[in-house]
């Protein structure tokens, strides 16, 4: 199968990463940009809604939040571009590794482990996914 063609992301898609990651630095008490700005503060803030109970399964938007904020961290660790994909499952935010077809769909691996009622290890999850990404991109098997 085909992958999809990444599209830039459309204006209310930009707006709704946006108002997420309003969300998410509204976690912040000091700061908040400069709190966001670093890997570890969007990971730290993802944690800790985990680990408080602060987000349920119930609450799909707030999960897809933290699952912005984990591609954010993605994104600056590996240089990663916010793309859109529009696919048999609709259309939908993703990472792309420029120059590449590597897609990565961060919005929901979170949502859709807790709304399964799984526990959520971030920071296995984070490094699991960076260590695949940076398989695929560099083991000579992505177009």
């Amino acid at each position: 199968m085909d992958m999809p063609e990444p599209l830039t992301l459309a204006p209310e898609e930009q707006e709704w990463l946006d108002l997420a990651r309003g969300w998410i630095k509204g976690h912040f008490a000091n700061n908040p940009d400069e709190a966001y700005d670093t890997i570890e503060g969007k990971l730290a803030v993802i944690r800790a809604n985990l680990a408080q109970g602060w987000v349920g399964p119930e609450d799909t938007w707030k999960l897809q939040s933290l699952g912005i904020a984990m591609g954010d961290a993605l994104a600056q660790d590996l240089m990663l571009d916010w793309v859109t994909v529009d696919d048999e499952y609709g259309r939908q935010p993703a990472l792309n590794w420029p120059g590449t077809s590597i897609l990565c769909f961060p919005v929901t691996m979170i949502s859709q482990r807790v709304e399964e009622g799984e526990r959520v290890d971030i920071d296995m999850m984070y490094e699991q996914t960076r260590e695949q990404l940076n398989e695929i991109a560099f083991g000579g098997d992505a177009e």
